[in-house]
């Protein structure tokens, strides 16, 4: 197989790992609800109406990343909804180890640098929105 080939694939598993976990996580807000994220935001003095930007984060730009269309347009939404997540929820965390010894950010820090790597690389040809345009 050719080294384009190769590179292909590896963004087809990158896309596919980072959507379909993020995605899980965004499909249990469907049943629980942002109010908790609502009342951190408030609690840091933003409104709580971008809570529902977790829906963003996490179904919509899951959704774009599986499919592979608007890839990077999806990316920068995950990553800018682990940011918020880290910013919010995780700060006190920074700089812990977890109970196995590894970093107490380890799923958060997977999820924003995963989507930083797909905002940097793009779809691939596996994708249905291809190589071409800004977005792919």
């Amino acid at each position: 197989m050719s080294s384009t080939v190769l590179d292909d694939l590896g963004k087809l598993v990158l896309r596919l790992n980072l959507g379909i976990l993020l995605l899980l996580h965004g499909l249990s807000k469907l049943d629980t609800g942002v109010a908790r994220i609502g009342n951190a935001l408030a609690a840091n003095g933003l409104p709580a109406f971008i809570a529902y930007g977790a829906y963003l984060g996490e179904i919509l730009a899951p959704v774009l990343l599986i499919l592979g269309l608007y890839t990077r347009l999806g990316a920068l939404l995950a990553l800018v909804n682990m940011l918020f997540a880290i910013g919010l929820a995780h700060m006190n965390h920074l700089f812990t180890l977890g109970q196995s010894g590894g970093w107490g950010l380890e799923l958060q820090g997977f999820f924003l640098f995963n989507s930083l790597a797909v905002l940097l690389l793009g779809a691939g040809s596996h994708s249905v929105g291809g190589r071409n345009g800004r977005w792919n």
